[in-house]
């Protein structure tokens, strides 16, 4: 189990979720106690919800914190699936559903924040550096190559091969270099083989081929994220990282230029909820409060 940064009193739960006559087992995880708060981690190659536990541990003093393990991702089951943005949002609805009789606010990194904005029980939300594209979607790749590579790595063998190459330590620590961490010197060895390990659990790569190609993106277009934000009726803050990707800097511009968006820049990348996790602690504790 990945370790849990300043040693959080919490506890691990398995959320059972019957799909299609298949049952997948979601791992979450607790700790504090007042108001609810879902914090759903970024979709990637290597997603878990060990990212938000820095921020999880700032706001735990307040708040009842929830984060989970995505399915297909982290400790939670990986089946062999042609995952899909339909199945996510079907499980979230469900889970929140099950989980939270209460009023729950949510705390969104990344991908995450499309599927946030399908569920209409939340009582405010939080933004992380959203998106909305894949990576390769994001590079302007074609969704006929996007949709070969996908196939291509679900495929026996060759797909394997294909995922340990963009699995290699040496390739995670680029990767996160590049898009995701602002401070490489975070990038030790022991964090880089804790996310190495987390890749090459049973069925990893296809939750990932699914995001990373564009199959997980939970809208088409710029303008149907934007609209299904305008429709929130509750308040709504965006956080943009200043060092993101500049492509993806543009759309969280975008989303934070509606008139009913609380929009706040912060220093950070695609990954400021794990890197950043004190810092925009103190941003967000407010807003969930509701104070000024």
């Amino acid at each position: 189990m990945l370790s849990n940064p300043g040693h959080l009193k919490s506890k691990v739960s398995t959320y059972t979720w019957h799909w299609q006559g298949q049952t997948i087992n979601i791992v979450s995880e607790t700790s504090g106690s007042g108001p609810s708060v879902l914090m759903l981690p970024a979709f990637s190659t290597v997603s878990t919800r060990a990212e938000l536990a820095a921020l999880a541990k700032q706001l735990t003093p307040h708040f009842q914190i929830t984060t989970i393990d995505w399915p297909g991702f982290g400790e939670s089951d990986r089946p062999r699936l042609a995952y899909h943005p339909d199945f996510y949002r079907q499980f979230l609805q469900a889970f929140v559903k099950e989980t939270f009789p209460q009023d729950v606010a949510v705390i969104a990194a990344g991908h995450a924040a499309g599927y946030a904005l399908a569920i209409k029980s939340w009582s405010r939300m939080v933004l992380v550096a959203p998106t909305w594209r894949g990576p390769l979607a994001a590079m302007g790749a074609p969704e006929s190559i996007r949709s070969g590579v996908r196939e291509l790595v679900r495929a026996p063998l060759i797909g394997q091969f294909l995922y340990g190459l963009n699995t290699r330590p040496g390739f995670l620590k680029w990767m996160y270099s590049r898009h995701v961490f602002v401070d490489d010197t975070q990038l030790t060895p022991d964090y880089i083989t804790q996310r190495y390990q987390s890749t090459q659990k049973q069925g990893a790569r296809y939750a990932p081929a699914a995001f990373v190609t564009g199959g997980l993106d939970p809208v088409s277009q710029r303008e149907d994220f934007l609209v299904d934000l305008k429709k929130q009726t509750i308040p709504v803050m965006v956080m943009v990282a200043e060092q993101a990707p500049p492509r993806s800097k543009a759309e969280m511009e975008m989303m934070a230029q509606l008139p009913h968006v609380h929009a706040v820049h912060l220093p950070g990348s695609l990954g400021m909820a794990e890197e950043f996790g004190e810092t925009i602690s103190q941003t967000i504790l407010p807003f969930l409060q509701n104070t000024p």
